[in-house]
């Protein structure tokens, strides 16, 4: 059987991108994400989250059968048509053997949490079917915002095709087309991560989960690369374990503790070597929260 949690979380993920795109903005050309008043790059939770969701996957498909491990299904995925699943949970005994609305509204949601990682993790609204009721998840993401601010860069672009006949004839057999792409010469993110206990207890979310979602937040850049984003990767993830379920500290006061800086501010980052990451136990209000840096 699963182990329960029993302790608060609250973690903190460095990452960093290099000549890339780590999340374009479909508002703005698909250019890098920026904070417009301040510069400072930003990376949505919405982006987090599909990267772990999309490891989770990887990791538990049987590569004979090709499914996923039961309990490991994501229910947010590519080309998935959620109201066919939450309508398929209706189907479960344990729905069908309920009288009243409401309790079929709970018993689905139950079977929702128990067959998809993402709903018992994240949380998922679920009342779009037959209704499956609303999942508030025990692990909860920040947007993820870079320490200093980035530069967005636009390169023009030459593909030596086209891709119809028409072009081709249009531009007498030369065959080029033009693009552009977006890149961030470098930036380092910092995420901010938070684990509930009381709402794990709803959800089913166990500590195996616990540890697969560590394990993708170490490894999920890894199985992500793209044209866009060719060198992305994890830094550091440096987790506060609570002594209890209610937690022995703020999370602010937690994050506070954790200082990275240039090591040479006349000069633009270009490198995490660039950084110094420093973190100051003695800032922790409480000797009841233990730091395990996982990276």
């Amino acid at each position: 059987m699963s182990q329960e949690l029993k302790n608060r979380y609250d973690f903190i993920l460095l990452f960093d991108i290099v000549d890339g795109n780590p999340n374009g903005d479909p508002d703005a050309g698909n250019l890098p994400r920026v904070d417009a008043e301040t510069g400072v790059g930003l990376v949505t939770d919405v982006c987090l989250k599909r990267k772990v969701r999309n490891y989770v996957q990887l990791v538990k498909t049987d590569e004979k059968t090709k499914k996923l491990a039961d309990g490991y299904d994501i229910f947010i995925k590519e080309k998935a048509i959620l109201n066919d699943e939450i309508d398929k949970s209706h189907d479960a005994e344990s729905v069908t053997s309920q009288k009243t609305d409401a309790d079929k509204t709970k018993a689905a949601r139950d079977v929702m949490c128990k067959k998809f990682y993402d709903v018992r993790t994240f949380g998922a609204v679920m009342s779009t079917g037959k209704n499956a009721g609303q999942v508030r998840g025990p692990v909860q993401i920040t947007f993820a915002r870079s320490i200093d601010p980035i530069t967005p860069t636009e390169h023009t672009i030459t593909r030596m095709a086209v891709a119809t006949q028409a072009e081709a004839d249009k531009q007498k057999g030369d065959n080029r087309t033009m693009g552009r792409k977006a890149t961030v010469p470098y930036g380092l993110y910092r995420a901010h991560g938070f684990v509930s206990p009381f709402l794990a207890g709803q959800t089913g979310f166990s500590q195996a989960d616990l540890d697969l979602l560590w394990e993708a937040l170490k490894n999920m850049f890894e199985s992500d690369r793209s044209a866009a984003r060719g060198l992305m990767s994890a830094k550091r993830l440096i987790v506060f374990k609570h002594d209890t379920a209610l937690g022995n500290a703020p999370a602010h006061k937690l994050f506070d503790a954790v200082k990275i800086e240039l090591k040479d501010k006349s000069l633009p980052p270009r490198s995490f070597a660039d950084y110094v990451v420093s973190v100051d136990a003695s800032a922790i209000v409480s000797d009841k929260v233990k730091i395990e840096e996982r990276i």
